[in-house]
């Protein structure tokens, strides 16, 4: 990194009355719900299809549902959160979570989950930028570093928790407490907001000059966009009819939104701000989002599927990304004072992406003792990217370009994350498939070193009641699941790759990231 500093200013401290921060903490609250909302029900979705009937491709939906209709609603959060005003339309959406948080718990049949997911996507999807917006919109600079790093807990510690979570629920109460879980924090969270935002002046008539045909390419663009991600590798990518449509669908409309938003006068999202140092941050925000959601996606996969490990055995993995960051996250307000948050943030992507490269070299046994110590090296990382990465993202902007801000920097994360999976998805499959024939061009009966393997298990089988036949088949079946094993860790070793490769790319971005100012603690041009 060259000519790179931050210049720093002493300012008086500026005090924050203590209902202020009543205010940004619930909303906090309801960041870290939502967010939670999108990995709990992952390690109960068996349980859940096996209750209402459905099978494995069906009950993807209940996933899809939740986070296609939150990645709609994330870009429209700040427009809407204007002509409600915040406070209301926070309070508003709070109840509604709550309220389809139950439903779900209380679903009849997969359609009715579906509708129940969706409903509570559309609501949850406005807690998450909505947080960010109070904490930009309600704290002084000074003070904003310390909102934010609280924004940053949310949006790392909750999807580290979020399988273990749901799984400790599932097995103990059953898959619905994954839904009651929202209600307590859900109520604490509405009595925070009324008594700690202040309420201004709805601006209603901002409906009348709505950019809607922005909203409804947008909708239609970024809905199929996620459609296509979260179900493409399930159903063979471009070899389904139904993805090849909506893709096409998503390019035109996306394009249309493109078209719009920077023609129009007042858009209802301002994509102009991805010319400053907003858009380079949103690169890594994408990466981040990639390393994020792809690491909790793939890792309990192998250890699932390899290791045998139940819900809470793999929770117990995972919890070493998640407990240390509750100990870095208060530091990074202080940290962000005394070191270059630049440099901050280049740590942050060099050590996550270590952690996915110590996770590159898998073996058959590699378990809970040889993941924790990547498991706490990610937990390092994570932090230092998200809170300096948020604070230069925002840096400089004006109160009315928040909403905007905050809309489209969480949408890239979480587009960033739906990227990564369905980029995981496909690449396990495509290198299980590669590993395992050239594995298998290796092993012949005529080998004298396969034939002494298969007579040495046939033996084997042999001395445990099998007749010679019996005992020769099964010896042959286990060569096979032995190579089909050795291929699956291979390939997750290679998504491990991928993971980190990514989030090594995405720091060139940081290199032309402008210097900023830092007062108090935040940053600003």
């Amino acid at each position: 990194m060259t000519n790179i500093g931050v210049i720093r200013q002493q300012a008086p401290p500026e005090r924050v009355p203590l209902r202020t921060w009543i205010g940004v903490l619930a909303s906090m609250l309801g960041a870290f719900m939502a967010v939670l909302d999108i990995q709990i029900t992952n390690a109960s979705l068996q349980d859940i299809q096996a209750s209402l009937g459905a099978t494995l491709e069906e009950g993807s939906w209940i996933s899809t549902a939740y986070l296609v209709a939150e990645i709609v609603v994330i870009p429209l959060t700040g427009w809407l959160s204007r002509v409600f005003s915040l406070r209301r339309y926070l309070l508003v959406n709070t109840a509604l979570f709550i309220f389809f948080s139950i439903c779900c718990a209380w679903s009849w049949n997969l359609n009715s989950m579906i509708l129940f997911r969706a409903l509570q996507g559309l609501s949850g999807g406005v807690l998450i930028p909505t947080a960010m917006t109070v904490v930009l919109t309600t704290l002084p600079q000074s003070k904003q570093s310390v909102g934010l790093a609280a924004f940053g807990f949310s949006a790392v510690f909750a999807p580290s928790i979020g399988p273990t979570l749901g799984g400790w629920l599932t097995e103990n109460f059953g898959w619905e407490y994954n839904f009651y879980i929202n209600v307590i924090p859900g109520a604490l969270m509405l009595a925070g907001v009324w008594y700690g935002i202040k309420q201004e002046r709805p601006q209603i008539n901002l409906l009348k000059q709505g950019d809607w045909w922005g909203i409804i390419a947008m909708a239609i663009g970024l809905g199929s966009l996620q459609v296509v991600l979260e179900e493409g590798s399930r159903k063979d990518w471009f070899g389904s009819a139904l993805i090849v449509r909506l893709s096409v669908i998503a390019v035109i409309f996306l394009a249309i939104f493109f078209y719009i938003e920077l023609t129009r006068k007042q858009p209802f999202i301002n994509l102009r701000l991805l010319r400053r140092n907003f858009g380079l941050a949103s690169i890594v925000n994408v990466s981040l989002g990639v390393g994020l959601y792809g690491s909790i996606y793939i890792l309990p996969l192998y250890l699932a599927q390899i290791q045998k490990y139940n819900a809470l055995q793999i929770g117990e993995v995972l919890i070493w990304a998640g407990i240390p960051q509750l100990f870095i996250i208060p530091l990074i307000p202080k940290l962000m004072q005394r070191i270059d948050v630049r440099l901050m943030v280049a740590v942050g992507v060099t050590l996550f992406s270590i952690s996915a490269f110590m996770n590159s070299g898998m073996t058959n046994e590699t378990g809970l003792d040889q993941l924790r110590w990547s498991q706490f090296v990610r937990a390092m990382g994570q932090p230092l990217i998200m809170v300096p990465l948020t604070s230069i993202a925002t840096a400089g902007l004006s109160p009315k370009e928040a909403g905007s801000a905050s809309g489209l920097f969480n949408m890239m994360r979480n587009m960033g994350g739906s990227i990564g999976i369905a980029s995981l998805a496909t690449l396990l499959t495509n290198r299980e498939q590669f590993h395992s024939n050239r594995l298998s061009d290796g092993i012949s009966l005529y080998n004298p070193e396969t034939q002494q393997r298969i007579d040495q298990m046939t033996q084997y089988f042999m001395s445990r009641g099998a007749d010679l036949s019996t005992a020769q088949n099964q010896a042959i079946a286990s060569i096979s699941n032995i190579v089909r094993r050795e291929a699956f860790v291979m390939a997750f070793n290679d998504c491990f790759y991928f993971i980190g490769i990514a989030l090594l790319l995405s720091g060139i971005a940081i290199l032309f990231f402008k210097k900023v100012k830092l007062i108090g603690g935040a940053v600003a041009h």
